[in-house]
């Protein structure tokens, strides 16, 4: 005879492979969220609506007009049959063909239905110890894979209507042209979870960690996710495993105040093309009402173009820097950021490559810097330049020193501190006296002349330092565990001055690894010092598993 179970001795929620705080990273296959399909194809069915009620407009109105006001009512309206929606009403009607109509109607929604169901069903992804993979169609069927140890960053992306339901975008980015893999979409709770078991088996961690969040997860209803997403919009992207003290943010006022400086002189630049457009109608017009229509004319269609494009630059850097913060968490660098679309980034630590530091002319008096990195990515070599890619490499896009030397310290958490003279005193505002940078001998004062003394490269047994520029202060920062290979070359011009030409290779990205016109003795010795710490370090580097248990 069987026994009932006792309700309080159910067995409890099983520890999964690896130390799993979700029951979506347990190796098994698992759907997206239900309404995934609506929201891939939304704009397809926004448009057939829209083209539905546009024909119909007329018609809806006055059924509303019968409903609400039915002494208004003229029985002679006649209604225009030339669109397809319309004749067919009309031959509907005039048949009595009502019934035929309405099953019609109702096969067709139940193919849509069926069809909906259908791609839902097919959308699958799976997340192992060693992969996360995606596979989804019904006839033409694909599947993608992301290697855990490959992942350079985990994106969790909320455009606007879905932050409304509480949804989110969960992309993972690869190294390698198209190894990006996108799980679109997730319940926002659930997809913070799913981060947290990538990057946790992507750290090698064996052990799981407590979160009260994910034991005690469940389904919320289509209400409580409207409400959630709603709270989200008004409070913005919420970081409850950060410390608040230790995350840097960036003030709205000083986002405002350094895109208006930056653009200054786009201002200049446009100022003198509407001037110049201007001024031709003065030169061909004589005085009279021709001219003046004229300028007002040939001043219209110069100035608005560019007016529009300079609010949209603006509105598309305010919205994407709206809300902007930098934090650590156990498993690298958070990154938050938007207005309409919330974008959080993660990216783990030994993935960053290249740190650069810059300072442009204009912003100096302020004190504010910025930070951008090289780091591997589903983009070409020839992509980098794209503006979307060089968007993603900034980092901080304006900050104090205080915030500088707080994001540059998560970025490079395994960066002696004794290196910080050198980033400061030396790199950033340097040379100043004692110099401990190599820079470029005087013979290649015709190659550097503005930046003579400052040009320079310093190796410490962590980074290779490079300085340049004295109006745009900028120093690049390359852990020389992440270095791929350091080269000396050498033109007919060089050669003959003795110059040589440093280059360390490096991931592609907006951080340059070349420096010109060294002396040719020194770009040898350097060479040689980069080679012996590149290997040496990259022979004790871990960080690629951060949480591994040795």
């Amino acid at each position: 005879m069987s026994v009932p179970a006792d309700p309080q001795q159910q067995p409890a929620e099983a520890v999964l492979p690896g130390g799993g705080n979700s029951n979506l990273a347990d190796g098994e296959w698992h759907r997206l969220h239900p309404l995934t399909p609506l929201f891939k194809g939304g704009l397809v069915i926004v448009i057939l609506f829209g083209v539905v009620i546009a024909n119909l407009r007329d018609r809806l109105i006055f059924i509303g007009i019968g409903i609400f006001a039915p002494d208004e009512v003229q029985d002679d309206i006649e209604f225009e049959s030339e669109d397809p929606i319309s004749w067919a009403l009309d031959w509907t009607f005039a048949n009595n063909m009502m019934f035929l109509a309405a099953i019609a109607i109702v096969l067709v929604v139940a193919a849509f239905v069926v069809g909906y169901w259908l791609v839902w069903r097919f959308q699958q992804f799976r997340i192992t110890d060693e992969n996360v993979e995606v596979k989804k169609g019904i006839i033409f069927r694909s599947q993608r894979r992301a290697p855990l140890d490959r992942v350079q960053g985990v994106n969790l992306t909320r455009p606007f209507p879905a932050r409304l339901i509480g949804m989110a975008k969960l992309t993972l980015e690869g190294a390698g042209t198209g190894a990006d893999v996108a799980l679109e979409y997730l319940a926002t709770n659930r997809a913070e979870s799913v981060r947290a078991d990538i990057l946790r088996l992507a750290s090698g961690a064996r052990q799981q960690r407590a979160q009260d969040r994910s034991s005690g997860e469940q389904r919320e209803s289509l209400s409580g996710t409207v409400s959630s997403g709603v709270s989200d919009i008004i409070g913005g992207v919420e970081q409850d495993d950060v410390a608040p003290e230790t995350v840097v943010r960036i003030p709205l006022g000083r986002l405002i105040g350094s895109h208006a400086i930056t653009g200054a002189m786009w201002m200049v630049f446009f100022l003198v093309v509407i001037g110049g457009t201007v001024l031709v109608p003065i030169a061909i017009f004589e005085d009279g009402p021709d001219r003046w229509i004229a300028m007002l004319i040939a001043g219209l269609s110069t100035a608005i173009p560019m007016i529009i494009a300079a609010v949209a630059v603006v509105w598309n850097a305010l919205q994407k820097g709206f809300r902007y913060s930098i934090a650590p968490t156990p498993d690298g660098v958070r990154i938050s950021s938007g207005l309409l679309t919330t974008v959080s980034r993660t990216i783990p630590p030994g993935r960053v490559h290249a740190v650069e530091i810059t300072q442009n002319l204009l912003w100096r008096p302020f004190g504010w810097w910025s930070i951008r990195i090289n780091r591997m990515g589903g983009t070409s070599a020839a992509q980098q330049n794209s503006s979307q890619a060089q968007a993603a490499a900034i980092i901080l896009p304006v900050g104090t020193r205080a915030d500088v030397e707080r994001v540059a310290s998560l970025l490079l958490p395994h960066a002696p501190e004794g290196d910080e003279l050198f980033v400061w005193q030396h790199g950033m505002l340097g040379p100043q006296e004692n110099d401990p940078f190599t820079t470029t001998p005087k013979r290649a004062f015709i190659w550097h002349w503005l930046q003579r003394g400052r040009l320079g490269v310093r190796v410490t047994n962590f980074a290779l330092l490079v300085r340049r520029g004295r109006l745009g202060r900028r120093l690049a920062i390359f852990p020389l565990a992440r270095l791929q290979g350091v080269g000396v070359s050498q033109g007919v011009i060089a050669r003959n001055q003795r110059l040589g030409h440093l280059r360390v290779h490096t991931v592609p990205g907006p951080v340059s690894g070349a420096v010109s016109s060294l002396d040719v003795d020194d770009a040898q010795r350097l060479a040689d010092v980069v080679s012996r710490g590149a290997m040496a370090a990259a022979n004790s580097d871990q960080t690629h598993r951060w949480a591994e248990v040795s």
